[in-house]
């Protein structure tokens, strides 16, 4: 990691603090159904799946996903990683735990956001959300075993909670050789955590919700 200047440390500083902001207006924003202050936290030219472009296609297209499916929702958040890939360019890791009013059953859900952030005109923007859902399932029915996507009135289907990363497949496949001491790999540069657990592990494909 490149020796920084005081100034780029304190906009080092500065750039972290806005971004966890964003996460934490991504949550009240959405909870509290304001879409316009919500899809604002995205960069103007957002791409919304395939074909469409920008924050009024991404305004329909959770109103429409609200609409249909939630009656209120709430999202607590946890653990926030931030890694910067240059002065207006970062990564991100955070937990969410959500809970859902969905027609007669209250859904719990556990997942995590793989964040792209990009700083347009000095200010931070979401460039991408990636949602990995590890469960979802009524309140009072634990999702035990396979097929943790317990949603009303769909078949269950597996989640992507761990597709991101390529140490969960690696841990259950090749356990250590018994009364041998596992070996430990060198520690990953400081600005590059994230970065080096993902090694090159594509973005497994989002099933929607």
């Amino acid at each position: 990691m490149a020796e920084m200047t005081l100034e780029q440390r304190i906009d080092r500083l500065e750039s972290t603090e806005a971004i966890r902001q964003l996460a934490g207006k991504y949550s009240l924003s959405l909870d509290m159904r304001d879409l316009d202050a919500h899809v604002n936290l995205f960069a103007p030219d957002i791409r919304v799946g395939r074909e469409r472009v920008g924050r009024e296609h991404l305004k329909a297209w959770v109103d429409t996903t609200l609409r249909d499916q939630f009656t209120g929702t709430s999202h607590h958040l946890g653990q926030h990683i931030i890694e910067f890939i240059d002065a207006d360019h970062a990564i991100g890791v955070v937990y969410s735990k959500n809970e859902h009013e969905t027609g007669p059953e209250w859904v719990i859900m556990q997942m995590l956001y793989w964040d792209d952030y990009e700083r347009i005109d000095g200010q931070w923007y979401f460039r991408r959300r990636l949602p990995c859902y590890w469960y979802a399932t009524d309140l009072n029915k634990p999702p035990i075993g396979d097929m943790k996507m317990r949603w009303p009135g769909r078949e269950p289907y597996e989640g992507t909670f761990h597709g991101l990363f390529p140490s969960w497949q690696k841990f259950w496949s090749q356990r250590p050789p018994e009364g041998e001491l596992p070996q430990v790999a060198a520690p990953a540069p400081v600005d590059r955590f994230l970065q080096t657990m993902r090694g090159d592990t594509p973005a497994p494909k989002i099933r929607v919700r």
